[in-house]
């Protein structure tokens, strides 16, 4: 089964990305770990090989810092378009479920969802409607479609700490099949800086490997 990997990310830009990490690291140093998850994320996604990997960017992809990302094969980039992040990750999950049997949405915050969690995600979608990561904080990391429903995406306040039980609440109401996978940890704030690996100081290139 072929699956659309959706990747929704900001352009890592000092004061514009990583703020609540800001007074940790500084706003260089903020942008600097965001542009370091956004290539980790990439480079897990596209190892993965389970299908095309779209960047859902903000701003849009003409911007010139996405420059960098353009050429990068199997990669391509589109706008996240307005709303809330609601809006922009239905608009993103329709489009991509009349292309492929599949779609995972996932933001660029969870260093530990390597190309094998997202392969674990896949092979439930043969099964199920759906798969869910929770994050620790209430909210998710990824989630796993092969069925639309708009009500997965409306009235939801996007950075609480209910949002996965909402979520799993409405997939039950739908009546469709879903997995619910072990929680990972996101870095959003100083104390989660504690869940990054030791490398990430280093910044990687967004290649397979």
């Amino acid at each position: 089964m072929k699956v659309r990997l959706l990747v929704f990310a900001k352009a890592p830009q000092a004061g514009r990305v990583k703020t609540r990490l800001i007074p940790a690291l500084g706003a260089d140093g903020a942008a600097r770990l965001a542009r370091w998850l956004l290539d980790h994320t990439l480079t897990e996604a596209r190892a993965a090989g389970l299908g095309p990997v779209e960047l859902c960017t903000d701003p849009d992809p003409h911007h010139p810092a996405w420059a960098a990302f353009s050429p990068l094969p199997d990669l391509t980039l589109s706008p996240q378009g307005g709303g809330d992040l609601g809006a922009r990750m239905a608009r993103a999950a329709r489009r991509g479920l009349e292309s492929e049997a599949a779609v995972i949405l996932l933001g660029t915050d969870c260093p530990a969802l390597t190309r094998d969690r997202l392969c674990r995600i896949a092979a439930g979608l043969r099964r199920s409607a759906a798969v869910l990561v929770p994050a620790l904080d209430g909210g998710y990391v990824a989630l796993g479609l092969t069925r639309f429903h708009p009500s997965l995406f409306q009235d939801i306040v996007w950075g609480g700490a209910d949002v996965a039980e909402t979520t799993c609440r409405r997939l039950q109401r739908l009546g469709l099949p879903f997995r619910r996978l072990a929680p990972l940890p996101d870095i959003d704030r100083p104390a989660d800086l504690r869940h990054l690996p030791t490398t990430w100081e280093t910044p990687r290139c967004a290649t397979p490997g």
